[in-house]
């Protein structure tokens, strides 16, 4: 099941083991921010699209019991999160596609999907100066192989009408996404920024979108806060990440 450098990290809220290396990718918080943001039905269809190793479809699936595809376009990722898949015997659920963004109809059907996740990249192409040197984070951090327009592109034609696309995202990057999003029929319907700390500035934002909503009504929900003063996780992030009250 292992291959050379991976290891089992589990999520203990939910039960789910994840394949990870340290040489490649490992999820972070965000995923698991993205999951619990998300809102799912128990038999909704759902794509998590930039699925990386595989962790906010299996977070997902204890959500729901409607089926899941993950598209990585990564061969090393998209074939780890397949091994987790199957290391939490879900491979009746989720369906992993290594296949690049554009190519996604190929294997899904347009306007067939109840609802999208995506952690995309976060950063413009023109942030050359800074880019990873290790090309697996690079790609999952910088618009290299895809771009917002795109995942937004692809977003909207999965989606049913009144469908409903959920995404972690940087708040400097904001009014950007949801001018884009607009544009591909998607509407922002709830926002919740993310601070490391109190007195920190948000360095995360989770945004929901509704496909062919109707403009307005737009909801801002109270801020989450990660951490304490003394870096310690605040109740609502560890009962997240290992299930505490």
């Amino acid at each position: 099941m292992l291959k050379a450098d991976e290891r089992i990290d589990q999520l203990y809220s939910q039960d789910i083991k994840i394949i990870q290396s340290p040489s490649v990718f490992s999820f972070s918080l965000d995923a698991v921010l993205l999951a619990d943001f998300a809102v799912v039905k128990p038999r909704s269809r759902s794509v998590d699209l930039c699925a990386g190793n595989g962790a906010v479809s299996l977070f997902l699936s204890r959500k729901t019991a409607g089926p899941i595809a993950a598209v990585e376009l990564q061969p090393r990722l998209a074939d780890m999160a397949q091994r987790s898949v199957a290391l939490n015997q879900l491979t009746d659920q989720i369906t992993v596609h290594q296949l690049d963004l554009k190519d996604t109809f190929s294997q899904i059907v347009k306007d067939s999907v109840d609802v999208v996740t995506c952690n995309p990249p976060y950063f413009p192409p023109l942030a050359t100066s800074k880019k990873n040197p290790n090309p697996y984070l690079a790609i999952a951090r910088h618009e290299i192989t895809t771009s917002l327009e795109e995942i937004l592109k692809i977003t909207s034609g999965l989606l049913k009408m009144n469908g409903k696309a959920f995404f972690v995202y940087r708040p400097d990057r904001f009014n950007e996404f949801i001018t884009k999003a607009a544009a591909w029929r998607l509407q922002t319907k709830r926002v919740r920024f993310i601070h490391p700390k109190a007195d920190r500035e948000a360095n995360m934002v989770l945004i929901e979108l509704i496909k062919d909503g109707r403009p307005g009504g737009q909801r801002f929900l109270p801020p989450l806060t990660v951490y304490d003063q003394n870096n310690q996780y605040l109740p609502e992030v560890r009962r997240l990440l290992y299930g505490d009250n």
